[in-house]
């Protein structure tokens, strides 16, 4: 019975072309770092700013798009199609974020948005510090020997 209910899911399961899933996200990947560079030198030549404070301003931009986009339901479409090339970079933080707002914004302003907006970007945020100092203890050591 239940290796029954495995070949019927094995046969009705979506088959995924991976190659062609890395392809796409190979090149959005990319299209995001021409958009990003793009941003860079435009923002540092029309404000007269440097490359560092340029970038910062990228980023801003790029997480506000992301927010917008994902506010107006066409982020998630994208992403279904570019995957990982839209997911990895800042973007992709940014649309967990606003993703988990908008599922509870119903339930007010503290106990919906201020409770739950952080739910998936928390564990990345949690993760990201811990992997950060155990690598900084590792250097650490490693440095001392």
């Amino acid at each position: 019975m239940k290796q029954s209910y495995q070949d019927i899911v094995s046969k009705n399961s979506p088959k995924e072309n991976v190659l062609m899933n890395a392809v796409v996200a190979f090149i959005s990947g990319g299209l995001m770092g021409i958009i990003a560079q793009f941003l860079i030198d435009g923002y540092s030549a029309w404000l007269d700013i440097s490359t560092k404070e340029a970038t910062s301003i990228m980023l801003v931009t790029l997480i506000f798009l992301s927010c917008l986009f994902t506010s107006l339901g066409f982020f998630d479409k994208w992403v279904n199609f570019c995957k990982c090339g839209l997911i990895i970079p800042i973007t992709g933080f940014a649309h967990a974020t606003m993703s988990a707002a908008l599922e509870y914004r119903k339930e007010g302003l503290v106990t919906g948005i201020g409770m739950n907006m952080l739910k998936l970007s928390g564990a990345v945020i949690i993760f990201g510090v811990v992997s950060s100092f155990v690598f900084s203890l590792i250097r650490m050591v490693v440095g001392l020997i």
